[in-house]
């Protein structure tokens, strides 16, 4: 059955033009973070890159673990890990640290990535990064669960040792995924997929039938959480919403394309388009009319748990902020009245 509670957190980009004053960034951030917190949202979350390139990218681990001391009760997320490039051990251990640090209330997602150089400059061939994130994330939850671990691997060999440092409970695993079999592999791996923000609703929602029913064929059972991220930007009008968040949504996209983002999208999507076909079926951008009517649909599909990325590099701290609370003050609201939808049943959207 699915849940009619609903949750919405912010998604903090935190990539900043390289040789900005990487403390002044800091700074906005975290009053973002505060922001959110007083306005009533749920959770918080940061995302991992290595060598940025065109974006200077502050590390998640130390990162998140300072946000734990400005969150209060909201939960604490990591999307994504990088699962394939880390050794699993460091990997289980790090994070069940920051669990505890996060007093329990932490999020685990860890996704494959897209960036050639990210994996060349770890040393791992094209061909293994599949089997080296599945094999990472059997370790963490066996390390996790104190379960005596096993193996052989290039990258790691362990034989039957236990975890000492574990979380305080057991985070739950969202995973990210971009194409249908990466989808299927978060169906039949994950506690639930992380559903991106870059696809258009019109590919969500048919990878969410493939989610459901790979989920039942792998006997998994439905899922108790169902998240989805966005971009996001509301104004009070729609021209202003427009004109604040076009440059830098526009400019992040041409980075993502520069990245290759778009070669692990199904259905043919590129990101080398104008603003107006990139935003079409995929940003959520005008009044808060607007973003209710454009999220409010997603409740139906079973979606519980919002993720708004609402500032993105280079766009003035008070515009996102200004963003951040129309969303918590009156898009939230409306999502959290709204019932949910049956995509967690199994019987897909």
């Amino acid at each position: 059955m699915a849940s009619d509670h609903c949750s919405a957190g912010l998604f903090l980009t935190h990539q900043q033009p390289p040789g900005r004053d990487p403390l002044v960034a800091l700074d906005e951030q975290l009053s973002m973070v505060r922001a959110a917190r007083d306005l009533g949202l749920d959770s918080v979350f940061a995302g991992q890159h290595h060598l940025a390139e065109s974006l200077a990218h502050i590390q998640p681990l130390p990162w998140l673990a300072r946000l734990a001391a400005e969150v209060g009760e909201m939960r604490v997320g990591i999307g994504i890990h990088l699962l394939a490039l880390h050794n699993p051990v460091d990997t289980a251990e790090a994070y069940a640290s920051l669990d505890v640090v996060c007093r329990g209330r932490s999020i685990f997602g860890v996704g494959l990535g897209y960036r050639d150089v990210e994996y060349d400059a770890f040393g791992i061939p094209r061909g293994e990064r599949v089997r080296r994130f599945e094999e990472n994330l059997r370790i963490v939850e066996q390390l996790w669960a104190g379960e005596e671990v096993h193996a052989d691997l290039p990258w790691c060999r362990l034989d039957g040792v236990r975890a000492t440092m574990r979380p305080v409970g057991r985070p739950p695993v969202w995973m990210a995924a971009n194409s249908d079999n990466a989808v299927r592999r978060a169906a039949r791996s994950a506690d639930t997929w992380m559903i991106n923000p870059h696809a258009t609703a019109t590919t969500v929602r048919r990878q969410l039938e493939l989610f459901h029913a790979e989920r039942e064929a792998s006997g998994r059972g439905p899922v108790t959480e169902l998240p989805l991220m966005r971009e996001v930007f509301c104004a009070p009008t729609r021209e202003r919403a427009v004109e604040l968040a076009r440059p830098h949504l526009a400019n992040k996209y041409a980075v993502y394309a520069d990245w290759g983002q778009d070669k692990v999208m199904p259905d043919q999507e590129s990101f080398r388009a104008a603003y107006e076909e990139l935003s079409s079926d995929r940003f959520v951008i005008g009044t808060p009319q607007d973003c209710i009517d454009a999220l409010l649909p997603w409740r139906a599909l079973g979606v519980d748990h919002f993720l708004f990325r609402t500032e993105w590099a280079g766009m003035p701290v008070g515009d996102a902020l200004g963003s951040l609370e129309l969303l918590a003050k009156e898009v939230v609201p409306a999502l959290r009245a709204a019932p949910g939808g049956t995509a967690h049943s199994g019987q897909g959207a």
